[in-house]
């Protein structure tokens, strides 16, 4: 009979041991994320039909703000205007991790038919309109509302503190105002403690369950465009006795997206796009003056500069070719979003672990912006995509963020759930997945 030596035979029961109290953690966040699995559906349901726009997140603030005391978190409230801090003190020392979710909704009338479905309305740069979470930020609520229970349940074994961070105003706060995770950072948000990291996601029509990250630039940055035209008023049957900003202003836009295509090397991504054209009262007045509103985005702080030089270049020459006058201002600057490669690095295997290696895929980086750059501007950030597409939806019929049939799978918010507890538990740890499997 073949018989295993004493010390051989300790050996290999202290390493079952070993492991055994390594998975444990992970056994308790997945029977916990189980077990509050409809609770965050319910709260993700209650935040959907009772949407807000950027700095109004009143309601929802307080709900979140309310859920963290009764976990025992301290909490600091109107950050940024409506924003809330949380902070979970472990039972032992060690590091800080930051955990942030977004709660603004965009001004979309909802036309998804659900049955919690939006009928909220609110006034928007001075027009009515509908109110809907037509980018999945009242799942980000939920999930991280989730997040700060199952952690807190386990306070005693955590190595560390943990901030909870519910931004408002992601969308960009209203005009004149100043908002977002800009004014977070300025008001203290990652001070007391500062986090030696921070983790964020976002849903999307991405797969089912899947997990999108990568290492270095993720999102593109952003910066809001408003150009104003002015011309001369005149009827509009004799327009050679004023100046037509119309036709200027139309000429502009044209001229915009020679940028793209003849001024700047192809291969740098870039977007001009004009989303607004505000000017003229009457059908027969050609008025004064016209504005284009519009948005900018780049992956590359060089060719950021560069575009905006030859938008106001482009702009002004059009203007004056015609005898009238451009102005072209930028404003509401949101970074290039890059994950720290070292932190992808290391945390790459507990999103592999979580979701399943197969889930989890490196993807190009994107032209939409998310302003949690400004957070991993300040300590190292990972920010990663999670797909929320039914599994019986194909792509090509799935709606993309900011419409207003955007939906999303319930089911896929546990996985959420589980990955930035997970992401939390292995950091205050210390060590990933692939160290401790080589240190055993």
């Amino acid at each position: 009979m073949f018989r295993i030596p004493l010390t051989a035979a300790l050996l290999l029961v202290a390493a079952s041991a070993a492991r055994a109290d390594d998975a444990a953690p992970y056994s308790a966040i997945d029977q916990a994320a189980a077990g509050i699995e409809d609770q965050v559906i319910a709260w993700r349901r209650d935040i959907h039909q009772h949407p807000e726009l950027g700095n109004r997140e009143f309601r929802t603030s307080g709900m979140v703000a309310d859920h963290l005391r009764a976990l025992g978190i301290e909490v600091r409230e109107k950050v940024a205007h409506t924003g809330v801090v949380g902070v979970l003190k472990g039972g032992k020392p060690g590091k800080v991790v930051a955990l942030r979710a977004d709660m603004d909704a965009l001004p979309v009338t909802e036309q998804t038919g659900l049955p919690f479905a939006s009928k909220e309305t609110a006034v928007y740069n001075g027009k009515e309109t509908g109110v809907m979470h037509a980018c999945g930020h009242d799942t980000h609520v939920a999930i991280l509302m989730g997040v700060a229970e199952i952690l807190a349940g386990m306070r005693d074994d955590l190595a560390g503190t943990v901030k909870f961070i519910f931004q408002p105003a992601e969308e960009g706060p209203p005009e004149d105002e100043d908002g977002g995770a800009r004014m977070m950072v300025a008001e203290g948000a990652l001070a007391d403690p500062r986090p030696d990291a921070i983790f964020g996601l976002h849903v999307g029509p991405r797969d089912y369950k899947t997990i999108g990250y990568a290492s270095g630039p993720l999102l593109s940055s952003s910066d809001r465009m408003r150009i104003h035209v002015v011309g001369k008023q005149t009827h509009g049957a004799s327009p050679w006795r004023g100046i037509d900003p119309v036709v200027v202003a139309a000429q502009i836009i044209m001229g915009l997206q020679t940028i793209h295509s003849r001024q700047i090397d192809v291969r740098e991504p870039h977007v001009i796009s004009v989303g607004m054209v505000q000017g003229g009262v009457r059908f027969n007045i050609i008025p004064d003056d016209v504005e284009l509103i519009g948005t900018v985005r780049t992956q590359n702080e060089a060719v950021r500069a560069e575009v905006h030089e030859r938008i106001v270049r482009t702009a002004q020459k059009i203007a004056e070719s015609a005898g009238a006058t451009a102005e072209v201002t930028f404003s509401q600057p949101i970074p290039v979003t890059v994950n720290d490669p070292g932190l992808t690095e290391k945390m790459l295997p507990t999103l592999q672990r979580v979701a399943g290696k197969e889930n989890v895929q490196p993807t190009a980086t994107v032209m939409g912006y998310d302003d949690f750059s400004y957070f991993a501007q300040e300590v190292p950030g990972l920010f990663f995509f999670l797909g929320t597409r039914a599994p019986d939806m194909p792509a090509s019929e799935a709606a993309p963020n900011h419409s207003p049939l955007f939906v999303v799978d319930e089911s896929a918010l546990v996985l959420g759930v589980r990955a930035l507890a997970n992401l939390t538990v292995d950091f205050l740890n210390g060590t990933s997945e692939t160290e401790r499997a080589a240190a055993n």
